[in-house]
């Protein structure tokens, strides 16, 4: 477990408030879900005298109220207005939701750069929107006490790029330029409340019998958005399934997948349904509805592995195998974005995953940045250029499917890393000392006169 920092050196900071940003009953995705979840973790694990609301209007600031309530906040609550930002103060901090927006940066204008500092978090970074407000960050009046909590080394390494291929064409198109410092870009992951994911024998017993899971049967499951341009292609995972069955039914057993998740387009539904009917007949597939809540604590409870083959480019993090080692679960994953950094070789397994080489996917870039291709149609094809090695996943399901003691090892060694590493409990004391250390900058910048100046 990581030294937590001590609490002299924690800050508060208003929270940057719209219920859609929090709130997953408005449709779910990983940015709604991590926002609740932090929310959550905030109100519970923050060292603060009071809690900030800084939002547009009266609705957002009485729904933050309202969660504030139901989790039985006692410290004061305030509520500050957009277009009165300065009143946040003494807080030094505002916490955005997303990737600071350069639209931040310019309401903070009027006040000076050092009136307080903005701190964003990374969600996906592969929308127009997330790459055009990075290259326009560069050339708003960000400052360098401002921060964008990045929630995986390779989405650091991502923003880093993108900041670069800006700073190219700003030196280009304007020589001679001095280019401000760029923001602060710490790595801090994703939390989990791990209590939450505590395994129910109930919900487990009723699952597996529902679903006809016998005792040496192995239920595979997979709680995601069930969309291949959005998340990711099944049939490599069919594939491997089956390719893997004959050693699981030489010991009695047979192979359950679980897809837990919702259907953007209902059209895929049966085009997975047949997929897997034609590629894996020797495994039982299941499709469970992941937008009720007790179904999802269900299948985690009744499943002995935990899959998640994501090979999407919009993937930055992956809360979900974090959450299924919290509920004690090996994990089998794509080597892939944040769980490079999440899953090691004591919880689970990482497989080898390949994109199409460098500058192969150029023309489809521009196919989306000239409008001529959607945003899924984009995700989509890049997806299709994107190899999961088939023959790395069958074995490490073999591995896993045939040896219960393996599986008991890699849980348990994946639940001790989920409490230690991602528990909202240390991650909120780390995000803390982040907004103290740029209260620390603006204290020493406000004593600097050439901070007062407009950046």
């Amino acid at each position: 477990m990581p030294d937590l920092p001590p609490a002299q050196s924690l800050a508060n900071a208003a929270i940057w408030f719209a219920a859609d940003g929090y709130d997953p009953a408005k449709g779910i995705n990983g940015r709604r879900v991590a926002g609740e979840s932090f929310l959550r973790g905030f109100f519970r694990h923050g060292v603060v005298d009071e809690f900030i609301s800084l939002a547009q209007g009266s609705a957002d600031h009485t729904a933050f109220a309202g969660t504030a309530a139901r989790l039985g906040v006692t410290q004061p609550l305030r509520a500050v207005r957009l277009d009165a930002p300065q009143r946040i103060d003494p807080a030094r901090v505002v916490y955005y939701p997303a990737p600071i927006h350069p639209v931040e940066c310019w309401r903070r204008a009027p006040y000076g750069g050092a009136a307080w500092a903005l701190c964003g978090i990374t969600h996906t970074t592969a929308t127009k929107a997330v790459m055009e407000a990075m290259f326009n960050l560069r050339a708003a009046p960000q400052m360098p006490w401002d921060a964008v909590i990045c929630t995986s080394t390779a989405v650091q390494a991502s923003l880093r790029t993108l900041m670069e291929l800006a700073e190219e064409h700003l030196s280009v198109r304007f020589a001679g330029a001095v280019l401000p410092a760029r923001p602060l870009l710490p790595v801090i992951p994703l939390g989990v409340h791990c209590d939450d994911f505590a395994p129910d024998p109930g919900l487990a017993a009723g699952l597996r019998a529902r679903l006809g899971i016998g005792a040496r049967d192995i239920a595979v499951s997979c709680i995601a958005r069930l969309t291949p341009d959005e998340k990711f292609d099944p049939f490599p995972l069919f594939l491997a399934l089956e390719a893997a069955a004959p050693q699981l039914a030489a010991l009695g057993g047979r192979f359950h997948l679980l897809f837990c998740g919702q259907f953007r387009d209902p059209t895929w539904s049966p085009a997975f349904a047949e997929g897997a009917r034609r590629l894996m007949p020797g495994v039982s597939y299941h499709e469970l509805d992941g937008g009720d809540a007790v179904e999802r604590k269900a299948v985690l409870s009744g499943s002995d592995i935990f899959v998640f083959p994501v090979d999407n480019l919009q993937e930055t993090f992956g809360l979900a195998p974090v959450e299924a080692m919290a509920a004690g679960l090996p994990v089998i994953v794509s080597d892939w974005d944040g769980m490079k950094d999440t899953v090691t070789d004591t919880t689970g397994f990482r497989i080898p995953t390949e994109m199409a080489r460098a500058g192969a996917a150029t023309h489809i870039s521009l196919r989306h940045l000239g409008g001529t291709d959607s945003y899924l149609q984009y995700l989509g094809q890049l997806s299709a250029l994107t190899r999961i090695d088939v023959g790395r996943l069958r074995d490490a399901l073999t591995a896993l499917a045939t040896d219960p003691d393996l599986r008991a090892r890699m849980g348990a060694a994946g639940k001790a890393r989920a409490r230690a590493l991602y528990d909202w409990r240390v991650i909120i004391p780390q995000m803390q000392a982040l907004w103290g250390e740029q209260a620390a900058m603006l204290t020493h910048a406000r004593g600097n006169a050439r901070s007062k100046l407009q950046p």
